[in-house]
């Protein structure tokens, strides 16, 4: 077990004064991206290296979270990244080290995509890339637990949630219910016990935003839920995480045993009354977990099925207690906003869409990854700009956001401002930060039954618009992608949307057509052409036009 002798009263610039210098600093992604392509294995050769070439005293190896640009790993970032070198491989590990000495590496790739770091604005992932996830210590030296710190001696719960509420930040989780109202809501019901439950069900095709926080920082997800539990009234929390991040697990179970030896959760933390405890809930992978009362449901070690609202989790939430259920990324955003104060966070963004947005940047795009951006700015800049572009010439057909509940924005919204009125406004919506940028070989009939196929297979059945609706539409989406329907089976799709949207249970019933009614908006004519000419467009889907029986 892993023991510490912290004296958390120590100061940010005391802790750097006091810890040993060294002259270089080796940073290996070691998230999953990297992982992947054996990051590991490359530090430790770097480490050995370092003892091999007799610079253990002037150079320090660390294994770090994400640096971002996850197209180009494994990654490995020299001296608080001064020179970042992309695709590492265990040949080039020698000639890493020897370059330290001031020989120029000549035979490797230099990482030279300024504007992908440029046009971006950390605050979530101001630490992803430069601290050891695995070591309190390092969180610390970063100034961690300093807003919790704050709160607990100089700010009352309610100048908390007031600071919050000031900040404008709204749920990264997809609804973006403003969070300084769910807090305050949570801190006048009372109850003899009240909980906070971080949301870390990330089951979006394509989105590993949430992922990346928890393997690359996550004790400042912690830092976030303990704020929260001081300023509602709680001691209890929970993360619930679904089995498929193997890697936040276990960095999770390691910074919350590191977190608990230190004082900083636990009995009288920082030595005040307030108490805060963290428990893991892993699940099963059930899409459907994502939304609140069905995540309760299996919290409580129940089927994870949705339940009618009212009354919300606000008021009677886990075990019929009020409860706190926030996304991994708005806990994330807590800290700074205590540490720098709410008006200072509500610089960034819109009017109405407040500071940064965490997004995993992927599908036709030249540089693909995890991103974090100012609201407001348009999807051209985040495609173009940071993404690079579309690969191999090719044209730009769509963007989907929102995961498979989201929509489809077309390349004549390239300039529409991410926010989240207006990505609503396009029949899409922000979700929990899934961008997937589609181009001219993408066919919009067969992204919707892809879609629309996720949403039938996850629907948990309870409701029969969700089970029955999901399942109705995808035949007909398949019998359009075979060329094998008429008007009549499009008229029928849209009818069988709608009502779906209207009288299913909950959010995913509720936003399952979104796909699809994106796609039939902006995309009509690929739809029409599938039916009609019995085509399709993109060459994609195997059409076969309809052979009418013989008298």
């Amino acid at each position: 077990m892993l023991s510490y002798d912290i004296d958390l009263m120590t100061s940010v610039e005391e802790r750097r004064q006091q810890t040993p210098q060294v002259e270089h600093c080796i940073r290996v992604c070691t998230a999953t991206g990297c992982r992947m392509a054996h990051s590991d294995s490359i530090k430790t050769a770097l480490t050995e290296e370092v003892s091999h070439q007799g610079k253990s005293d002037s150079c320090a190896v660390k294994g770090v979270g994400c640096m971002g640009l996850c197209s180009a790993g494994p990654l490995v970032s020299v001296n608080e990244g001064s020179t970042i070198y992309q695709g590492v491989t265990l040949d080039d590990v020698s000639e890493i080290v020897t370059s330290l000495g001031g020989e120029q590496a000549t035979h490797l790739r230099r990482l030279d995509v300024p504007s992908f770091f440029e046009h971006q604005q950390r605050i979530v992932l101001e630490n992803s890339g430069r601290i050891d996830p695995t070591n309190v210590e390092d969180y610390l030296m970063a100034g961690g637990y300093e807003a919790l710190r704050k709160a607990l001696d100089e700010m009352p719960p309610a100048e908390v949630v007031n600071e919050v509420a000031k900040s404008g930040l709204r749920g990264r989780g997809g609804a973006g219910f403003p969070t300084g109202q769910k807090w305050a809501t949570v801190a006048k019901n009372v109850g003899k016990q009240k909980y906070v439950i971080c949301n870390a069900d990330e089951g979006d095709p394509g989105a590993f935003a949430n992922r990346t926080v928890l393997e690359s920082d996550p004790q400042r997800v912690l830092e976030g839920m303990a704020i929260a539990a001081y300023a509602i009234g709680a001691t209890k929390g929970y993360i619930y995480i679904r089995a498929e991040y193997p890697l936040a697990i276990e960095r999770l179970q390691i910074a919350i045993r590191q977190a608990e030896q230190v004082g900083l959760l636990g009995n009288r933390i920082l030595d005040t009354p307030f108490s805060f405890s963290i428990d893991l809930r892993v699940g099963a992978g059930a899409y459907v977990c994502g939304e609140e009362t069905a995540l309760i449901a299996s919290v409580e070690g129940k089927r994870g099925t949705p339940k009618i609202r009212p009354p919300y989790p606000a008021e009677s939430g886990l075990w019929g207690m009020p409860t706190l259920i926030n996304n991994v990324e708005t806990f994330a955003t807590i800290p700074p906003i205590i540490r720098n104060g709410g008006d200072w966070y509500a610089q960034f963004g819109t009017s109405t869409s407040k500071g940064t947005k965490v997004f995993s940047l992927t599908g036709q795009v030249v540089r693909s990854g995890v991103i974090e951006v100012p609201l407001g700015m348009t999807l051209r800049e985040i495609i173009y700009e940071i993404g690079g572009g579309i690969p191999g010439g090719r044209d730009f057909k769509a963007v989907q956001t929102g995961g498979p509940t989201g929509g489809c924005v077309p390349k004549e919204y390239l300039d529409t401002p991410v926010d989240h009125a207006s990505l609503v406004k396009l029949g899409s919506i922000m979700g929990s930060g899934g961008m997937i940028v589609m181009d001219e070989t993408t066919c919009m009939v067969d992204v919707a039954r892809y879609f629309m196929e996720f949403c039938k297979s996850e629907s948990c059945g309870k409701c029969t618009p969700c089970r029955v609706g999901t399942a109705q539409m995808y035949d007909l989406l398949t019998l359009i992608a075979s060329g094998q329907a008429t008007l009549a089976d499009l008229e029928l799709l849209e009818r069988l949307c709608s009502t779906t949207k209207l009288a299913a249970l909950c959010g995913l019933g509720q936003s399952a057509p979104n796909p699809v009614l994106s796609t039939l908006r902006h995309f009509r004519r690929e739809f029409l052409a599938h039916i009609d000419d019995h085509v399709c467009p993109a060459e994609v889907c195997e059409v076969s036009p309809v052979v009418e029986e013989a008298l």
